[in-house]
């Protein structure tokens, strides 16, 4: 079975797109006031954040909250919210800040996805997978009827062939994002079947073996729809093997040489009272250079310019740190943001990682450190539109 497919994608048929669209479960997990802004504004429409959980709240009321995002599913399906659209991709372009990006909607098979280190699969996991988030994660989907991804992959394709050869047909959506993410415009492809044969084309490394795509976003979250596959199949027959729908999981799959993506390091936010202590204790050498942030003033310290290597040696010692002295990290996407949140304790402004060293880093070194990388800041994160049954 080809290692793309083709979905039948969810889209909402009666719905305020605005208010329908919405930013990444896993953004602004310190900032409590842009998701109660965000409920505010979605109001009592039908809206993709009742059908997602933000990882702000994981901690919150947690099994009244999946039994409450079920059910919006359920009620969204069986009350005419969602139409289908078939025998397509949708190529999305979003702008921002950073320009225009453009994506494709598709599905890929989950049993050509592997996130283990060291994996050889056409579709690899891009940094280390902690097992310990799966779980929660898989109680949130395991009953679910739908998936809507902010999973994002990327593929090599510096000559941007698999754009070039892209159809257009209807547009299918064309709004202003809300809570300053933009705009976004959804375009019915009608050649999906050329675009998997470009796919596999560009995809074969020089060695013959073929890495199709890496994760960008989404890591965790495609991650779970494997586990939730896995832990399905054994329960279905042969037939149903082949064609079950939690076998196929909708991701957006953007050129890495796309202008609009940025790559951004995720910073580190460590929420402690010692924060000088924190300062004083940490110690990178190299000729890299990173950015320690007390109070909002930042200034340059050494680090490895092997950024994965230094990612780990920092990671380490904030581990070593909380451990002596209490406290705890967050993952924080966007300078401006990590400034304003070092008030609560201390925070680290990491270098990127270059596009260009990307894949080779992947195919040599299998796995980068979690959280080492970012598409974009918060706001340019993808946003739930599309949806698609796996049940």
């Amino acid at each position: 079975m080809s290692t793309v497919v083709i979905p039948e994608i969810l889209l909402p048929s009666k719905a305020d797109m605005p208010r329908w669209a919405v930013n990444a479960c896993d953004q602004y997990t310190s900032d409590g006031k842009y998701w109660e802004d965000l409920k505010e504004f979605v109001g009592d429409a039908p809206s993709a954040l009742n059908l997602i959980y933000p990882e702000i709240y994981l901690k919150d009321n947690t099994q009244a909250r999946i039994e409450g995002i079920n059910a919006a599913m359920r009620k969204y399906l069986a009350s005419g919210v969602f139409r289908e659209v078939k025998d397509s991709f949708i190529l999305v372009e979003r702008t921002t800040q950073s320009g225009t990006r453009t994506g494709l909607v598709i599905a890929i098979d989950l049993e050509d996805y592997s996130f283990e280190r060291n994996s050889h699969a056409p579709i690899r996991s891009t940094e280390a997978t902690i097992l310990e988030r799966i779980p929660p994660r898989v109680e949130i989907r395991k009953n679910a009827p739908v998936e809507l991804p902010h999973v994002m992959l990327l593929y090599d394709d510096k000559a941007g062939e698999v754009l070039k050869c892209a159809k257009r047909g209807e547009t299918l959506y064309d709004f202003t994002l809300n809570m300053g993410g933009g705009s976004v415009k959804g375009t019915r492809i009608v050649n999906p079947e050329e675009i998997i044969e470009k796919f596999n084309a560009i995809s074969t490394r020089g060695n013959g073996e073929k890495f199709m795509f890496a994760v960008g976003d989404g890591n965790h979250s495609l991650a779970t729809a494997k586990t939730c596959w896995e832990n399905l199949k054994p329960t279905l027959s042969q037939s149903e093997l082949a064609t079950h729908p939690a076998r196929f999981a909708l991701v957006e799959a953007v050129n890495i040489y796309d202008k609009a993506l940025t790559f951004e390091p995720i910073h580190r936010l460590i929420k402690t009272d010692k924060a000088n202590l924190f300062a004083e204790g940490l110690r990178l050498e190299g000729c890299g250079r990173a950015e320690i942030v007390i109070d909002g003033a930042a200034r340059a310290i050494s680090f490895p310019e092997n950024i994965p290597e230094g990612i780990r040696q920092l990671d380490s010692y904030i581990s070593s740190f909380i451990a002596a002295n209490g406290g705890e990290v967050d993952y924080i996407h966007g300078e401006r943001e990590l400034k304003s949140l070092s008030a609560l304790g201390v925070g680290v402004l990491l270098p990127p990682i270059e596009k260009r060293d990307f894949f080779e880093l992947i195919e040599k070194g299998g796995n980068l450190p979690r959280k080492t990388f970012s598409m974009g800041e918060g706001n340019e994160k993808r946003y739930y539109i599309e949806a698609k049954k796996i049940r």
